[in-house]
């Protein structure tokens, strides 16, 4: 709720600026004819590194034996790390983009069980050590158009497709076992983007997608992604982006529930063509 209401703010905060301004106050940073630098392209691709904070907590029950809410992070030592995140942007015209995106994210711990844990059907005591790794990646192959374009910034639809397959797994000298979901979740979003000078712009987008449970009683959940970034551009085809983006999962599969959220900073490089 809290991650959806500063969406709501930001983008709220972006939309107005967008609004207001008018040609006499592009005119002031500059001539209206120019465009913003590195808009002129048809490929954009940006390689970068991730550092969110994890809070991660997962279910899994079998042998119609309840599974405990164990959080990777207090229960089982995970800890915050970087990631890799490669993201290319087609654009056959000025207001039509393809998005192609990519994070593979894994962490993985050793720890002895402070408290009594259940995964699987299999109970985890007090002392016993344990090695534990979860996985979560995610592909989002989305479209976005822009039904506002204009000099000093633009306001968009995104519809995408995101694949999601998250694996959590225990492993002891007993053995051991995992709990795997893997779904295609269809998404919407919006995008706006504003360019106080002609070398940085401002951007902020969210989608997110929502299965009440009762429309299938074996799923349901909601995935938001929420991203504000900012792009400084020293050419059409170099420039660097510094943001704060938050992923947040939440639901149910049949046997197993998930409650996941990643949030925190990230700089990449731009290439463009």
């Amino acid at each position: 709720m809290i991650h959806t209401q500063r969406a709501v703010i930001a983008a709220g905060c972006l939309a107005t600026l967008l609004t207001l301004a008018s040609p006499a106050e592009a005119q002031f940073f500059r001539p209206p004819s120019d465009l913003p630098i590195g808009e002129a392209y048809h490929v954009e691709i940006l390689g970068g590194m991730w550092n969110p904070t994890p809070s991660l907590t997962i279910s899994s029950e079998a042998f119609g034996i309840a599974g405990t809410d164990i959080n990777f992070t207090s229960d089982l030592g995970i800890a915050a790390k970087r990631f890799s995140e490669v993201r290319v942007r087609l654009r056959p015209g000025r207001k039509h983009r393809f998005r192609i995106d990519y994070v593979p994210i894994r962490y993985s711990a050793q720890s002895v069980v402070g408290r009594r844990l259940v995964f699987r059907g299999i109970a985890y005591d007090v002392g016993v050590s344990v090695n534990s790794t979860i996985t979560w990646n995610t592909w989002r192959l989305g479209y976005e158009y822009d039904i506002v374009h204009r000099s000093h910034g633009y306001f968009g639809l995104i519809v995408e497709a995101k694949y999601t397959e998250v694996e959590a797994s225990l492993d002891t000298q007993f053995g051991r076992e995992f709990a795997r979901a893997r779904a295609p979740i269809p998404a919407l979003g919006a995008v706006m983007r504003i360019y106080p000078v002609r070398v940085l712009g401002i951007t902020a987008e969210i989608t997110g997608f929502r299965l009440p449970e009762s429309v299938d009683q074996s799923y349901g959940g909601e995935y938001i992604d929420f991203d504000v970034y900012g792009t400084l551009n020293f050419t059409e085809k170099i420039g660097v982006q510094i943001g704060y983006r938050s992923l947040d999962m939440s639901g149910f599969f049949e046997t197993e529930s998930v409650d996941l959220r990643l949030e925190g900073m990230y700089v990449g490089a731009l290439l463009r063509f």
